[in-house]
């Protein structure tokens, strides 16, 4: 992805699919075999912590199981649903793909905003509005292109197709930055946004959303705002190992995906 100027059942749930990725797979064969892997923070500034405790984000590095969506190319993305109570559904994604790039693991860029949307899936219930948990293949584009609009973000554009009539969409992408820090990106729906700071300072995690605004950003929301769809994207860009070997997981903190998993857990159950 590449910054702009600023102007713009599970209930059957989602499985096996980091395996898939093989990379992306080690990441999580490490957290899953030391059963509670320590993340060390540093730095003198961090995150808030929620003062509610309904997100397991230990628990969230573990995959359920899903069904697959093709992509062309030999791609897929993974689907599921968790039923609500009311006519009508909420898309909330992440891209599971990493960046093709020699050495590089993705415990940021794709793991952690898809380890939060496995977990939310296995958290919430019965939400007043289905939720329709996605996790885009292909965002990043493939090795040898430079054309990132045409050429990544292809697991969201076949799910903005299909699921075009959502009432709304929430993308996470970099959610486990130490020191988090998640201005709204300037595609971002405002009133979604309100609601998103609104939902962290309710559980705690409102420093972790400034009330500011960074530039827009070409990521996976943005097929789904030109379908029409109101979307946000939490991502703090600051992350100094994009698309760089450090982004391991060295370089994450689980405080961040618990604050990110409570607030998110607060928001989608008002929407």
């Amino acid at each position: 992805m590449t910054t702009l100027p600023a102007t713009i059942e599970l209930v059957k749930l989602l499985g096996t699919v980091l395996a898939v990725q093989v990379v992306l797979g080690l990441t999580l064969v490490v957290l899953v075999a030391t059963d509670n892997v320590p993340f060390a923070d540093g730095g003198d500034a961090k995150p808030s912590t929620p003062t509610v405790d309904r997100f397991d984000s230990a628990a969230a590095w573990r995959l359920p199981r899903g069904r697959y969506q093709q992509v062309p190319g030999g791609l897929r993305n993974v689907v599921g649903t968790v039923h609500g109570r009311e006519r009508g559904y909420i898309v909330v994604g992440a891209h599971y793909d990493t960046k093709d790039i020699d050495g590089f693991v993705g415990a940021n860029d794709g793991a952690a905003g898809t380890a939060v949307v496995t977990e939310l899936a296995r958290t919430i219930r019965r939400p007043r509005h289905s939720i329709r948990f996605v996790l885009f293949d292909g965002e990043e584009s493939p090795r040898g292109s430079n054309n990132f609009l045409r050429d990544g973000l292809r697991g969201s554009r076949v799910a903005a197709a299909r699921f075009g009539d959502a009432r709304a969409m929430v993308l996470l992408d970099f959610v486990g930055n130490k020191r988090l820090s998640i201005p709204r990106e300037a595609y971002s729906n405002e009133l979604l946004w309100r609601k998103l700071r609104r939902a962290a300072k309710g559980v705690g995690a409102g420093r972790s959303f400034p009330n500011a605004t960074q530039g827009g950003i070409q990521d996976d929301h943005l097929p789904f705002i030109q379908a029409g769809v109101p979307a946000i994207d939490l991502i703090d860009f600051t992350f100094p190992c994009w698309h760089r070997t450090c982004d391991d997981l060295s370089a994450v903190s689980e405080r961040s995906l618990d604050g990110v998993g409570e607030t998110l857990v607060a928001m989608l159950a008002s929407l």
